[in-house]
């Protein structure tokens, strides 16, 4: 799936079952929410914390909450996520084409 059938099926979705998206304020919001989800199972999962009883390792399921909510985003203000993709690759490549490789902080690291 490209990001833009992503963003197609989003708007399908809603069309369908949600009724009308949430306002873009409301979406930023659960955006945040669904972004702290993800970080509390980053924490159990790689960090020092234990999950607690009834909790999961649902790592990809949170991730797949955050693009859903971007995709409502990008739907509602116009974005097309696979050119902004593209150029945020393009703008990343020239920028730190070397950058990257000349940190000695990642090279301490580079056989992990």
């Amino acid at each position: 799936m490209t990001l833009e059938e992503a963003q197609q099926q989003v708007d399908s979705w809603i069309k369908t079952y949600g009724v009308r998206y949430f306002s873009e304020l409301t979406n930023m919001t659960v955006l945040t929410e669904e972004v702290g989800e993800l970080a509390r199972v980053m924490a159990r999962k790689y960090g020092d914390q234990s999950f607690k009883p009834g909790e999961k390792d649902n790592l990809g399921e949170e991730m797949a909450d955050i693009f859903w909510v971007l995709c409502c985003l990008a739907n509602q203000t116009g974005v097309n996520l696979s050119e902004e993709f593209r150029k945020s690759i393009e703008k990343k490549t020239q920028r730190d084409a070397t950058r990257h490789k000349n940190n000695p902080k990642l090279k301490d690291h580079a056989n992990q």
